[in-house]
């Protein structure tokens, strides 16, 4: 298995880029090897002072950046020399099995729609967050920024896009699907939501329980997955990430708190294309870093985009 990282991609690459990447290789059998791309003098400088044999990944240079602030198509088209540019050439001539970047997100859906292309059937890909809940599981909350207007046909495919990355990925038999709404009634909610909610009550496709409300979404038992819009879903993970941040400001040790913390998950494929692509937060330290490279190594080894392939027939 071949996993490529974008090296330069974040807001503390490549120092924490390298950095996890020696860790995520410590933690991996010997079938899996890492490519890590961007400027192979800074990498190697890192390597020598962490002591690490370098020869232990495949280092590709690429003396081009595309930065957050760059305007993610127009440097995507410029930049052909960057490290995302050369991790979607790679991914798209299969070279490598699945790309991580921590960098430009915006850059990374440019590649992922224009590169490696929507599976067939799939309206919109989208991304996910891990919702945690009391009981010691989580949720996975979909949309959460992609796409911030959807129809109800869109959600509805949401639910079967959560279901299938549920089963495989983290190993739950039948996932529980919700969608998110200002009430369990399936009366509630705008046109969108009451439409979805008609197309997800009537199909075979994956196991529909109903509404969930936003003051439910951290208990235990009522889902395994959460469908929502992109505006609402990302709504949520920010605040999420915002309640984190108080707490450790205001010193509270929680043991359920602290699984609020993104680098336990490290990143999230874009669900619904062709190959695995998978995207971190900005502000990635070492500690994410592994952990989005832990995960990638896991959507590879569930076979999840021919997972959806199958299922999208």
């Amino acid at each position: 298995m071949k996993i490529a990282l974008d090296a330069m991609g974040g807001d503390y690459a490549p120092e924490a880029t390298v950095k996890g990447a020696i860790m995520a290789f410590k933690s991996f059998p010997p079938d899996v090897k890492l490519i890590l791309i961007g400027d192979k003098e800074k990498i190697l400088e890192i390597t020598r002072r962490e002591d690490f044999d370098n020869s232990a990944f495949d280092i590709i240079h690429a003396g081009e950046n595309i930065h957050m602030g760059d305007h993610p198509a127009k440097a995507f088209a410029k930049k052909k020399n960057s490290s995302i540019v050369t991790g979607f050439d790679l991914l798209a001539r299969r070279q490598i099995e699945a790309f991580a970047s921590c960098g430009n997100t915006g850059a990374m859906m440019v590649g992922s729609m224009f590169m490696i292309k929507s599976i067939p059937g799939v309206i919109r890909p989208c991304i996910s967050a891990q919702v945690p809940n009391v009981a010691g599981g989580s949720s996975t909350l979909l949309d959460v920024g992609i796409n911030p207007d959807c129809r109800p046909d869109v959600l509805c495919q949401y639910g079967m896009i959560g279901s299938l990355y549920a089963r495989h990925v983290f190993q739950i038999e039948n996932p529980k699907v919700c969608l998110l709404n200002l009430g369990q009634e399936e009366e509630k909610g705008n046109l969108i939501t009451k439409a979805a909610y008609d197309l997800m009550n009537g199909t075979n496709t994956f196991n529909f329980t109903g509404n969930i409300e936003g003051n439910e979404i951290f208990n235990e038992g009522r889902s395994d997955v959460i469908v929502s819009d992109g505006f609402v879903g990302n709504v949520i993970l920010k605040e999420a990430e915002a309640f984190y941040t108080l707490i450790r400001k205001r010193k509270i040790k929680d043991e359920f708190f602290e699984r609020f913390n993104f680098e336990n998950y490290g990143g999230t494929p874009i669900l619904g294309i062709n190959q695995p692509v998978i995207i971190g937060h900005g502000i990635s330290t070492a500690k994410a870093i592994k952990n989005l490279l832990i995960h990638t190594k896991d959507v590879v080894e569930a076979k999840l985009v021919d997972k959806f392939k199958e299922a999208f027939k």
